[in-house]
């Protein structure tokens, strides 16, 4: 039975991962900036263009389809000799290196952890690393082939449930979960649920965070985390918008007045 159910997975990632990102001419700049401002521990979001990335927004109601997590430099290079400094699960290979190009031609955004100490980011990078190899999650077969047909009907509150993979299995795992395991371990929160508990005082109230449980993470949870600092390249490398270059053209105000004269 297990081994049916991993072979129709293995169908279903198949068709629902074409439009995978390709090696393609990329801004060297951005990318340079992109490499700048990343620290180990800071997780990626990409705006993905594969099949299911149009589903994993629609059901995350998000801009962001996947998250990889910035291990730093690994001593590990791609064949085409960049350095593989991201560590994410794909659906199709699993848990891997990969080098930053690979994104570099599509949106992303860097989430940081604030104020998470060089120990904190160790741990959260060493437990990536280990689970190198860890295969993608297909028991759970329906929730993938849910992700093919997103149901309108379905109110705001059942979307996160509804992408909720996970059969149980430690070796295996996806891209969301795996990055929210590693900060578990480090014991820094992601989107905790909280309970508020009456202090000593009587008259304030103290919150109490619970660890969600990992499956029901998503891409997005990284970015509205009141946790994670949006981090900006363009902003960081020392921006100055007086060195900026202007096209020689009249600005709508100006072409306003010589309509007017």
């Amino acid at each position: 039975m297990n081994r049916g159910l991993e072979l129709l997975g293995r169908s279903v990632v198949g068709f629902i991962t074409r439009g995978k990102p390709e090696a393609r001419p990329v801004d060297a700049k951005a990318l340079a900036r992109l490499q700048s401002a990343l620290r180990p521990g800071d997780v990626l979001l990409v705006e993905g263009s594969m099949k299911v990335s149009a589903a994993i927004k629609y059901l995350t109601q998000s801009t962001w389809s996947h998250a990889a997590l910035y291990v730093g430099e690994t001593g590990q290079f791609s064949e085409q000799g960049e350095p593989l400094v991201l560590a994410e699960v794909e659906m199709d290979v699993g848990c891997v290196l990969s080098p930053l190009s690979k994104y570099g031609a599509f949106g992303t955004r860097i989430c940081r952890p604030q104020a998470l100490d060089r120990e904190g980011r160790a741990i959260v990078v060493d437990y990536v690393l280990e689970r190198l190899g860890t295969q993608y999650d297909l028991k759970n077969i329906l929730d993938l082939m849910r992700w093919l047909i997103p149901i309108p009907w379905a109110p705001p509150s059942w979307r996160r449930r509804m992408i909720a993979l996970g059969s149980g299995d430690p070796t295996r795992a996806i891209c969301s979960t795996l990055i929210a395991q590693a900060f578990e371990a480090a014991r820094y929160p992601v989107l905790p649920t909280v309970e508020y508990a009456q202090a000593m005082d009587e008259e304030d109230f103290e919150e109490i965070l619970h660890i969600r449980h990992h499956s029901l993470y998503m891409p997005r949870d990284f970015d509205i985390s009141p946790y994670f600092a949006v981090v900006k390249p363009t902003l960081e490398s020392g921006f100055d918008y007086r060195a900026l270059t202007w096209a020689l053209e009249p600005c709508p105000a100006q072409q306003q007045l010589a309509a007017a004269e």
